[in-house]
């Protein structure tokens, strides 16, 4: 009882601490699994494991094949968790380099690593390729808390995020099918009767994959299953899926759950994100049991078995030649840097799925007796904590050094998505701005996106926005909702993650035509607020630019578009393009000279006047 208090304890301590220090969690979580596992055996009295996972005669936690039956369980709603991210749409629109990474790079990870661990370590070519196999996936687990501090181009950031979601159940499909062609050749690999018993596996890990998923989707839609049984009734589900079909074609439960995620994933379900939240939680709480467990499970024999030169040689071929060719070949032709190559080639750490499966793999390979199966466990396990270490200590420096980090944040984010903040981020985007739009009315993230904005929902209440990579380039917050608390909440949460440039919000009610009690954070103007923005878009949703002659000229234009309520200064523009936020409180934004525009919400400010409308939002 101690023992699995004490690990439950452990790994949400190990969490809190990857969340305190923006590390990879499985980092703190194998780490702790080796404290208390074979590094233990050097300081205890009797030399004995602070925990043993498997029951040894005198003590452990789980008899006989009770260890593999719960990593298999684990693992099992892991994938489906993981597949119910990967969305059809997102593999049409993230882009050829990411597409050709996950086949392409994949492919060549494959190849290259089974050679690789076959000539350096003399492994048979089945395990060297079952090690190759394992070693596809990177995972956003380990991806994000590494890039989440690195103001990173939006592009590279995009890629190395995406590349690690859609891969992680892709790398564990091509491992799962590996080991189930492994598994049905017992000598006879290329036998006929070795082929129709892996077809049954590819047959009922897909049927039963795709048949349940459509079930339990119709079971959500139609309400058979009352709200607050959901989450378990679907848990149910998917270990019922992953049990059935591996009876019927041993060793294809995996796979039907990877399956059931992405047709899942990829079905208009209204409580998909309710469903989503539930498995990802319960994900944290497996992983941190897990891999303190399967780190735990290594013995000191293990870890001598691959204290050799080899295994560095392989490292070493792995980290710098093999990612990196499979990134270059990948991104040949596109719009990438060579620099931005160059980093998204260094920054490649494997990730859970791949311990977990190796370890799950490598456990029944072993007690079948093939050869070299003892090294898939700890090999793997090396790849993954030394490609975790080497990228959360130097990915920064690394950044800094190739010239991909960006020394300012110039993206902006708009917490609301009204039409005026539709409006105004159209015109930012016209002028080469990185913005997006976040609100948790579904209604406004669908228009804005129909306009060709980014937009995702989002509960600033929450901390998903902070983890989210795609927004590292941001150094401009404004908040544009119609609820004061809101806006003032925004601002306080996220001005030192997203404002380093400036935290900005419209004004509130109170503080209109009052400009000495305005704060230093208000925007655009003190005669306009939320109400007034909203009736100025309705009726006149334009943006317009309109040249100025000198400073006077300017604070004429912007007190006559105070005095009208259909009109909206928002931003002064500079000859050279830059934007300058008009603030609140009315302080001078600097000389002005000839060359400068005046940008605007609303009507036509100046009928005699020559001046350009630049977006208009007709919805």
């Amino acid at each position: 009882m101690i023992e699995l208090a004490g690990i439950v304890i452990l790994g949400i301590v190990a969490q809190w601490v990857a969340w305190r220090f923006k590390l990879p969690a499985i980092l703190p979580l194998i780490l702790i699994g080796l404290l208390v596992g074979p590094i233990s055996t050097l300081y205890t009295e009797d030399g004995s494991k602070v925990i043993e996972p498997v029951w040894n005669g005198t003590n452990g936690l789980f008899p006989g094949e009770g260890l593999y039956a719960f990593i298999s369980l684990a693992i099992a709603i892991i994938l489906f968790e993981g597949g119910l991210t990967l969305k059809r749409s997102e593999v049409s629109n993230v882009g050829p380099v990411i597409t050709k990474l996950i086949t392409l790079g994949a492919a060549v990870t494959f190849f290259g690593a089974g050679v690789a661990a076959h000539y350096v370590f003399g492994l048979t070519w089945k395990m060297s390729f079952l090690f190759s196999a394992l070693i596809i996936v990177t995972g956003p687990t380990v991806i994000t808390p590494i890039l989440r501090n690195i103001p990173l181009k939006k592009d590279v950031s995009a890629v190395l995020k995406w590349e690690g979601i859609l891969i992680d159940p892709i790398g564990a499909l091509v491992a799962v099918l590996v080991f189930e062609f492994i598994s049905v050749g017992e000598g006879q690999e290329y036998t006929t009767r070795a082929l129709v018993d892996f077809g049954k596996i590819l047959l009922f890990g897909f049927t039963f994959g795709f048949t349940f998923a459509h079930g339990l989707a119709f079971a959500i839609k139609k309400n058979f299953i009352p709200h607050y049984l959901l989450n378990v009734v679907s848990l149910s589900v998917v270990l019922l899926v992953f049990v059935e079909s591996d009876v019927f074609a041993h060793e294809s439960g995996l796979l039907a759950v990877v399956v059931m995620g992405l047709v899942m994933g990829n079905m208009d379900l209204p409580n998909i994100k309710e469903l989503l939240y539930f498995k990802e939680s319960l994900s944290v709480l497996l992983i941190s049991i897990l891999f303190i467990l399967l780190a735990a499970n290594i013995n000191l024999a293990d870890l001598q078995l691959i204290y050799s030169w080899e295994t560095a040689l392989l490292f070493a071929i792995i980290v710098f030649v093999i990612r990196p060719l499979g990134v270059f070949l990948s991104a040949q032709g596109s719009g990438l840097k060579t620099k931005e190559k160059v980093f998204i080639g260094w920054v490649g750490p494997r990730g859970i799925v791949a311990a977990g499966i190796a370890s799950l793999f490598g456990s029944k390979l072993l007690a079948r007796g093939e050869p070299g199966a003892e090294y898939i466990t700890p090999l793997v396990f090396t790849v993954v904590l030394g490609t975790v270490l080497l990228n959360a200590t130097t990915a920064r420096q690394f950044a800094r050094l190739v010239g991909v980090f960006l020394e300012k944040s110039e993206g902006i984010l708009i917490v609301g998505a009204s039409k005026a903040s539709r409006l105004i981020a159209s015109y930012l985007q016209r002028n080469n701005r990185h913005v997006v739009l976040v609100d948790n009315n579904q209604a406004n993230i669908d228009k804005a996106k129909k306009l060709g904005l980014e937009a995702f929902t989002a509960n600033i209440y929450s901390d998903n926005l902070t983890d989210n990579i795609e927004l590292n380039d941001v150094g401009y917050l404004i908040a544009m909702t119609g609820n004061a608390d809101i806006n003032n909440y925004a601002i306080n949460k996220f001005k030192e993650v997203f404002g380093e440039n400036g935290s900005f919000r419209i004004v509130e009610p109170d503080e209109l035509n009052d400009p000495e009690n305005v704060n230093l954070q208000g925007l655009f103007s003190h005669t306009d607020d939320f109400v007034k923005f909203l009736d100025a878009v309705r009726k006149f949703p334009a943006i317009h630019e309109i040249g100025l002659r000198d400073q006077a000229h300017f604070e004429a234009l912007s007190e006559r578009a105070r005095r009208d309520d259909d009109i909206i200064p928002l931003f002064l523009k500079a000859p050279d393009g830059q934007l300058h936020i008009i603030p609140a409180f009315l302080k001078s934004p600097g000389e002005i000279d000839e060359g400068y525009k005046l940008v605007y919400m609303g009507k036509v400010l100046d009928e005699d006047q020559e001046e350009e409308e630049i977006v208009s939002l007709a919805e």
